[in-house]
């Protein structure tokens, strides 16, 4: 039985990333795979050297957001941003808005002071840490 993996159009995902403008260098791109924050098709992924093929399935934080792309193709040298583009298919979420981050980031002000059932329950809480 015939072998297909070597007409399988494949690269490594360090170099990949970089040509998809992921990352300005790509020692840079390496690092962020060695954090292991990267997914290949939901397994968690370590190796700058780990082979990615079309199809697959790349899950990262990137710039306060989750990225969701697919590898459609590869190019032997990195191109414009058009070129980039055209490698991958964004299935990310959309990005939060503004008035989304100003209200996440906000504590809501409490109703009124804690009175002195309320002290009593935070300190128990505090004495049991």
């Amino acid at each position: 039985m015939p072998d297909h993996t070597e007409n399988t159009p494949r690269q490594r995902i360090d170099r990949w990333l970089w040509c998809a403008r992921f990352f300005k260098t790509r020692s840079s791109a390496a690092k962020f795979v060695s954090t292991g924050r990267l997914r290949v098709n939901g397994t968690r992924i370590t190796k700058a050297s780990h082979i990615v093929k079309p199809h697959d399935v790349l899950t990262f934080p990137l710039t306060n957001r989750i990225r969701v792309v697919e590898v459609l193709t590869f190019v032997e040298k990195r191109g414009s941003a058009i070129v980039a583009a055209a490698l991958f298919d964004d299935q990310s979420p959309p990005p939060p808005t503004p008035e989304d981050r100003t209200a996440a980031s906000r504590n809501p002000a409490p109703a009124s002071a804690p009175d002195g059932r309320d002290r009593a329950r935070i300190r128990a809480l505090k004495s049991k840490s």
